[in-house]
């Protein structure tokens, strides 16, 4: 199966939406998005970095070090208030912008 690469600025809101359940390190959490999407989207381990170095200067996420269930260490990443009031307005953005999208996209032509 071809992955479908993510549309630009999309990543920051799928990792929030992805920490929405919980602290989640780099790996759980481009292993969740990818079984969310059925394995069509695929998160590059840079983007990934990227994104979460990102989320963190704009203080969207904290990051604490911790240790995985194979004993590894790891930085894990949960959502902060202000990430929350983002996820929850960007999703109502993406959800319009979406919905109008495909309006236009699977509207029949008219006369």
């Amino acid at each position: 199966m071809e992955r479908l690469p993510l549309v630009r600025g999309t990543l920051d809101i799928l990792v929030l939406r992805a920490l929405h359940w919980g602290p989640m390190h780099g790996f759980e959490i481009t292993t969740w998005l990818e079984d969310r999407s059925a394995g069509k989207l695929g998160v590059e381990d840079g983007a990934l970095y990227h994104a979460l170095v990102r989320l963190e200067e704009r203080g969207l996420i904290d990051a604490e070090w911790g240790e995985t269930e194979n004993g590894r260490r790891a930085r894990y990443y949960k959502l902060t208030a202000g990430g929350r009031v983002y996820l929850r307005t960007e999703t109502a953005k993406w959800i319009e912008y979406a919905s109008a999208v495909t309006g236009i996209l699977t509207s029949p032509r008219s006369a």
